[in-house]
């Protein structure tokens, strides 16, 4: 679907009581602002904090995060070297959340959120030792520690789906329900593209610019093969439409359509991998690609 980490899981050492009022005691920093807003950090003096330390300072009131999902969260990152404490990396500066797979985190990060519920506001500094060889934020040293201000937006299982039937397009057919079942038939594609609305879901459409997670299915027409299906493979994804990220196809199917809804299409080579196709998944330049995407959240 995608234009073109893992680390091993490390226990908490240290976990520490929630404080309020945006004070992190025993990490001797204030954090301003509200739960789902740009955060702002008064560090007291001196350097980093010894081990990896983990606050919560706002307790939420939805699901615990569990070891497969997919968080949706906004958070800023600092240095923490006892002199500018500089920020590094913010959801804020790129105007959409991020997702975060529970499990394919760094470590420290990893254990810091998994557990907490949606709606919290976490705190966690964490040394380079519970990076578990993961890639750091551009400007990152190898010995720097990192503060993360973490607020908890929403949460998605790996079985998530949407209420959703069935339907047809092009001879194709999806049956109803989660995982659907994706039917292509032994004939020539069209040549065009096509997309269908097969069950189309509440509220407002999804935006240009947006984060979107799906749970999706991809089969190559002429094959009938299935080459990638988040059902199967964990859990669902999320990506930003509007910006080139994903396949012409995607960006002209899904951009207004709302969450909830189940979009089928067929995608030629020229909406889909173009000439170069997508060797990765056994996909050729003169490949026509149908998929099923069930459209969970917009963010």
């Amino acid at each position: 679907m995608r234009r073109r980490r893992t680390a091993a899981i490390l226990p908490v050492l240290l976990l520490l009581a929630g404080c309020a009022g945006g004070v992190a005691r025993d990490l001797g920093m204030t954090v301003g602002g509200p739960f789902g807003a740009r955060p702002t950090i008064a560090f007291a003096g001196g350097g980093p904090a010894a081990g990896l330390r983990v606050e919560e300072l706002e307790s939420g009131a939805g699901a615990p995060l569990g070891a497969d999902d997919l968080a949706i969260v906004q958070y800023t990152a600092h240095v923490w070297d006892g002199r500018d404490n500089r920020v590094v990396d913010s959801t804020f500066d790129r105007g959409t959340p991020a997702a975060f797979a529970l499990g394919e985190l760094p470590p420290g990060l990893d254990g810091a959120l998994r557990g907490r519920r949606v709606g919290s506001r976490v705190v966690a500094a964490v040394p380079p030792q519970y990076r578990g060889g993961a890639q750091p934020p551009p400007g990152v040293g190898p010995g720097d520690e990192l503060v993360y201000v973490v607020d908890i937006i929403a949460a998605h299982p790996k079985g998530a789906s949407v209420e959703a039937g069935g339907g047809s397009l092009a001879g194709v057919r999806v049956t109803a329900g989660a995982p659907p079942a994706l039917e292509v038939p032994a004939t020539a594609p069209p040549p065009a593209f096509e997309a269908r609305v097969l069950v189309r879901g509440e509220g407002r459409g999804t935006r240009a610019g947006q984060l979107v997670v799906a749970q999706y299915e991809g089969a190559v027409w002429g094959s009938r093969r299935v080459f990638e299906a988040t059902w199967t493979s964990g859990r669902p994804k999320a990506f930003k439409v509007g910006d080139g990220g994903v396949l012409k196809g995607w960006e002209r199917a899904l951009v207004g359509v709302p969450a909830g809804s189940r979009v089928l299409m067929v995608v030629p080579p020229s909406y889909g991998y173009g000439p170069a196709g997508d060797p990765a998944h056994g996909i050729t330049g003169t490949d026509t690609l149908v998929y099923v995407v069930d459209l969970i959240a917009a963010y």
